[in-house]
């Protein structure tokens, strides 16, 4: 079976006839309209107003990647129809009374209904969108990115009454307390709460571990920080799905299941399943798996010829630190790539470059080496550029790759005697703190001490606050 029979089978393609691909560019807001169109929403939604509330945070926070992935993508020229993307938003009120979760599913083809159902799904005005000249927008489309988090002029506040996000930050870090008094504060609430929670832990392992062993699994992980309750209710709905179904859950040994937005295969070769879809729609996907499975041996030849003709230099994917990309696009961006380095032959001496990474990014900007030594390659590149890029900075990306497994060496050091000196029952951080930071935190915890961290489940964060199950978090830069 041909590669591209395997992607008929794993994906349905739309394919857009020219009338209505002319009306949607007809229709499209240019890059830079979208982002003027979008800052009501941008201030509902952004994640630094969501900082006493980690699990609403993240939640915005990763529904922001995934809807600006969206947006970059219909920019693409020569773009194919996307999937339905489903989103969850929490959107403040605009009196600051609370906020209010939001669900839709983007469906549309050109920026500017995309920015419309954004807007309209989250009861905000639209009044103030125009599209502009259309050769303007066909310009900008390709050109203007949209960025998290966005940073407005200051007339922006002083026109529209809005707060500014950077000054209440700043303020809310003037006012925040230090660390032994909010633990004196809020010891018994987190106290209560863990008490709570001890029988939903037991459960979690316990269905963890069976599940894992039942359906011989290398691991269960879930995409954001849930409720211990929630993580139940997932393990629950998978054993009922082997239970009912035992079929379709034959193709997941050996596998890594996350519980996340939407259900496929992602880049690294893991099981996603959505907490939003239904058995029928998880069963649907598993009977692709054994063609999952064929599409992956083909991404990992691609992996090894690539690696080939740049000297020996692994290409990879980071899930934490890469946009989600799912298995077909990702084979797609390979092969786009692969071909590309045929015809340009760059002249990278055999084995020279062993021992250096690099991923792939999806678009035409410029190689970048990025703190923790990996090569960022565009699709499309310059040879020229590329070749200089690399052999220039060789050196620094060995460098760098060293003074990460040292960091990460002295981090899991001091997290082991930080638990054990606290009598901690676990020590952990968000997936957005750095070595640097954790490193500093655990050093100042050991040498404080903290006699009321005793016993307790701790998160490194940026903000404080007590969970829904008990655990505690705490910025990483706490203040004495």
């Amino acid at each position: 079976m041909t590669i591209l029979h395997l992607l008929r089978n794993v994906t349905r393609v739309h394919l857009e006839s020219h009338f209505v691909q002319q009306l949607s560019q007809a229709r499209a807001l240019t890059g830079a309209e979208a982002v003027n169109a979008l800052r009501p929403f941008y201030f509902a939604v952004h994640p630094d107003f969501f900082g006493q509330y980690p699990e609403e945070r993240e939640v915005n926070e990763n529904s922001l990647k995934r809807l600006n992935g969206y947006l970059e993508s219909l920019q693409k020229p020569g773009r194919r129809s996307l999937k339905p993307m489903p989103l969850t938003f929490y959107v403040r009120d605009a009196a600051d009374r609370g906020f209010r979760t939001v669900n839709f599913t983007l469906e549309t083809t050109d920026i500017q209904s995309t920015v419309l159902v954004v807007l309209k799904s989250c009861s905000l005005s639209t009044d103030h969108i125009h599209p502009g000249d259309t050769q303007q927008q066909d310009k900008l489309a390709t050109s203007v990115p949209f960025y998290r988090p966005i940073r407005w002029d200051k007339t922006y506040y002083a026109f529209t009454g809005y707060k500014d996000p950077e000054e209440e930050l700043e303020l809310a870090k003037k006012v925040e307390p230090k660390l032994g008094l909010w633990l004196i504060r809020n010891e018994a609430q987190a106290t209560k709460k863990q008490k709570e929670s001890l029988s939903l832990r037991s459960e979690l392992k316990r269905l963890k571990k069976d599940l894992c062993h039942h359906l011989g699994l290398s691991d269960i992980r879930w995409q954001r920080s849930w409720a211990l309750a929630h993580k139940c209710s997932q393990l629950h709905s998978l054993s009922r799905l082997s239970q009912q179904n035992p079929e379709a859950v034959k193709g997941l040994k050996g596998h890594t299941v996350i519980f996340t937005d939407q259900s496929g295969i992602n880049a690294a070769g893991h099981v996603m399943l959505g907490t939003t879809d239904v058995h029928h729609q998880w069963a649907k996907m598993l009977e692709k798996l054994p063609n999952y499975s064929k599409l992956l041996v083909e991404v990992s030849k691609l992996e090894e010829r690539i690696s080939h003709l740049l000297g020996g230099m692994q290409v990879i994917y980071i899930e934490k630190l890469q946009p989600l990309l799912m298995l077909e696009e990702y084979y797609s961006m390979l092969s786009a790539f692969y071909k590309r380095l045929l015809t340009k032959r760059i002249p990278f001496h055999p084995r020279s470059l062993e021992g250096l990474q690099m991923t792939l990014e999806n678009d035409s900007s410029s190689p970048r080496l990025d703190d923790l030594g990996h090569f960022n390659i565009p699709i499309i590149f310059d040879p020229s550029t590329l070749h200089w890029f690399v052999q220039t900075n060789a050196q620094e990306a060995r460098q760098r790759i060293k003074r990460k497994e040292e960091l990460e060496a002295e981090e899991n050091a001091l997290v082991l005697i930080c638990t054990e000196r606290l009598s901690l029952k676990r020590l952990y951080k968000e997936s957005s703190i750095s070595n640097t930071q954790m490193i500093p935190c655990c050093q100042r915890l050991i040498e404080e001490g903290f006699p009321l961290l005793q016993g307790m489940y701790l998160c490194v964060s940026h903000f404080y606050s007590v969970l829904q199950d008990g655990d505690m978090c705490i910025p990483w830069d706490w203040k004495k």
